[in-house]
């Protein structure tokens, strides 16, 4: 016979029955067992004693044992599934003493139904946890079908697999493993359950395997049950019937479908049923978490779509509604029930509504507007620049990003409201996640005709801009090329000469180096604009002159696409526009270079190379007689004529004018 112990008691009383655990006798072995197990059940007190006494070792030893009685191994699984049911910290301390890869063995190995289905229940309370060794579900091929058939036994097992396939979710890699072992099918019949603790952790497997992945959500979308495709299973499961988070869990999961591009903006289960109902589940009635997760799915759901954006911003007061969660402290001085006056609630309340505002004003003037006039809506955003939570801040600034994209109100309500002040301040330090939307931000801010301009280079913003090139990091290396870009556009010769000298001609050449396309293009764009006008053009040149065909010529002579071959043409425009011609006129290599591309197959590339023999042979110009008869000498004239032929109304135009500039045709 076993010992009956009352529940809940004390696990120092049961002194003698931890030392009994490591006796020989499999009775004794069993008593113990029990002992503990009703000791710890429903106390995370008595849970972390029991792994403080350092019995979990010997726990795993007798699970493992496969000599033991079977139901001793399982009351040992029971008794170890109870405490990963403790704190975070419990399951940690789990997790680093090996639990993991034991259950999962017992899983696989074992032939007793009753010791499996414990095992599930335990290694579902290990891999729920951020700190679980996913690896391991992918390390045995065997382990992820044997989930799979597990989960068709019985409604726990369902509950385990489901939950433990979506924690393990977590690459591109997990989704495709996922997708190429039937996971799809799986879930795609549990989503017929009729039991919501099946559907919950099944909705949340489908979003993981969707998220970002355009090939496993294409298949998703393909997927049926019963005659039912998987979205049309999950706008079922958005029914107003059906509990409010069911039907946010499954918005999300449409909401990922879309996003990967396996439904279009226009599908009906997108426009009329997914964007809706998250609309809903942001008003002030609904409680704090499903606002937050409501406002978040649908900031993703309208981040780059015109048309949902618009739809969205005229969908049942939005507008209003996310404007109340940014003031959220306010709503709950006034009793309002919905709102738990909790800092950190509080905090992710405005972090959601910020980057749903940032999604609603991505590409709309009259939008932007509206969420401008919002009560007090600048305040709060320049607030959340200085936020102690990074998350508000990262939020804050995405907004200001979306914002800056118009001109109206970077003439108006961003120098009002001196938005370049903590922007800049925000820049300081900040994490790479930071750095990169505030710099984006600013590119916008520093452009010809914001009126912050001239405060951010009073600040010292050229040194910071040159810092980012130097990142390993591709998007803030963009930005700081991005804005040094922007800031040399008709900017005056001292701050395009204090542009050179900080970021340095290396630099400039490292640049033209990267791997990345776009900070390429911006690098050249930044010379387009350095050699401009006549006067700064000389000047530079004069300096630098020899870097810069150095850098013009390593482009043109480069593997790289017609539209970086486009720049760099334009920078020798530019500078035969200037009095450095001889620049070009002395460099027989440049020249060659530009008669190719006069005869190039892309008519882009044919027109950039004539602008630069315009320039060079315009007749108003000193020297123009001795450039023409120089360049009518190697041929250029006779490659006009031929050109004068095209059918290409642009290129014909060119050709014509450049003609005409020659003294004798």
């Amino acid at each position: 016979m076993v010992p009956t112990v009352q529940p809940f008691m004390d696990v120092e009383s049961c002194r003698s029955y931890v030392d009994e655990l490591y006796s020989s006798d499999y009775l004794k072995c069993l008593a113990a067992v029990v002992c503990l197990k009703n000791a710890v059940i429903g106390s995370n007190k008595q849970k972390g004693k029991v792994i403080d006494q350092g019995v979990v070792n010997r726990l795993m030893q007798l699970l493992q044992e496969s000599s033991a009685p079977s139901d001793l191994r399982v009351e040992v699984a029971v008794t170890l599934g109870s405490l990963a049911k403790g704190t975070s910290e419990h399951v940690k301390q789990l997790i680093d003493v090996g639990l993991a890869p034991l259950v999962l063995n017992c899983i696989l190995s074992s032939a007793e139904p009753k010791l499996i289905d414990v095992c599930l229940r335990c290694a579902k309370s290990i891999f729920i946890h951020p700190d679980a060794p996913i690896e391991l579900i992918y390390s045995d091929k065997q382990i992820i079908p044997h989930l799979l058939g597990l989960a068709m036994q019985s409604i726990p097992n369902q509950i385990c697999v489901t939950s433990i396939l979506g924690a393990s979710c977590k690459t591109p890699d997990n989704q495709a493993y996922l997708c190429d072992q039937g996971a799809i099918y799986t879930l795609a019949a549990l989503l017929c359950s009729q039991h919501d603790p099946v559907l919950m952790p099944t909705l949340a497997c489908i979003a993981n395997m969707a998220y970002q992945n355009a090939n496993v959500a294409s298949i998703i979308s393909v997927a049926s049950f019963g005659g039912k495709s998987v979205p049309d299973l999950l706008v079922n499961l958005m029914a107003s019937d059906r509990p409010t988070e069911m039907q946010l869990s499954s918005a999300k999961c449409l909401t990922y479908l879309h996003r990967a591009g396996a439904l279009g903006a226009e599908d009906p289960k997108v426009l009329y049923k997914t964007l809706p109902c998250l609309v809903v589940l942001c008003k002030k009635d609904r409680p704090c978490w499903e606002r937050i997760e409501a406002a978040e799915t649908l900031a993703y759901l309208t981040e780059v779509n015109t048309e949902l954006q618009r739809l969205a911003s005229i969908s049942n007061q939005l507008i209003p509604t996310l404007a109340s969660m940014l003031h959220c402290s306010r709503e709950a001085n006034n009793n309002n029930s919905s709102v738990v006056h909790d800092p950190r609630m509080e905090s992710r309340l405005k972090q959601a509504a910020l980057r749903a505002f940032a999604s609603l004003g991505a590409n709309d003037e009259d939008i932007r507007k509206r969420i401008i006039e919002t009560e007090n809506f600048m305040e709060v955003v320049v607030n959340g620049l200085e936020d102690v939570d990074e998350n508000v801040r990262v939020a804050a600034v995405r907004c200001l990003h979306s914002l800056s994209r118009s001109v109206h109100q970077l003439r108006t309500t961003f120098r009002d409201h001196s938005v370049w002040k903590p922007l800049m301040m925000l820049l300081e330090g900040a994490s790479v996640e930071v750095l990169s939307v505030a710099s984006s931000t600013l590119c916008n801010l520093l452009l010809e005709f914001s009126p912050a301009k001239e405060m951010i280079l009073e600040s010292g913003a050229i040194g910071l801009l040159c810092s980012l090139t130097h990142r390993a990091n591709p998007a803030l290396r963009l930005n700081g090329i991005w804005a040094l870009m922007n800031m040399a556009f008709q900017a005056e010769q001292k701050i395009k000469m204090q542009i050179l000298n900080i970021l340095g001609t290396d630099q400039i050449f490292r640049l033209l180096s990267d791997s990345e396309v776009n900070v390429l293009m911006k690098t050249l764009g930044l010379l387009r604009n350095l050699l401009s006008p006549k006067a700064h053009i000389d000047h530079i040149m004069s300096l630098h002159g020899i870097e810069i065909m150095q850098a013009v010529t390593l482009i043109l002579d480069g593997n790289h696409c017609t539209e970086v071959k486009e720049q760099a043409l334009c920078i020798l425009g530019n500078i035969g526009d200037g009095s450095a011609k001889e620049y070009i006129m002395n460099n027989e290599d440049i020249l060659k270079k530009l008669q190719d591309y006069m005869s190039h197959s892309h008519v882009k590339l044919q027109i950039a190379a004539i602008f630069c023999i315009s320039n060079l042979v315009w007749k108003e110009e000193s020297g123009s007689a001795e450039r023409q008869a120089k360049l009518r000498d190697i041929g250029v004239v006779k490659q006009l004529r031929q050109l004068s032929m095209t059918s290409d109304s642009a290129l014909f135009d060119k050709v014509k004018l450049v003609m005409t500039q020659f003294s004798e045709v």
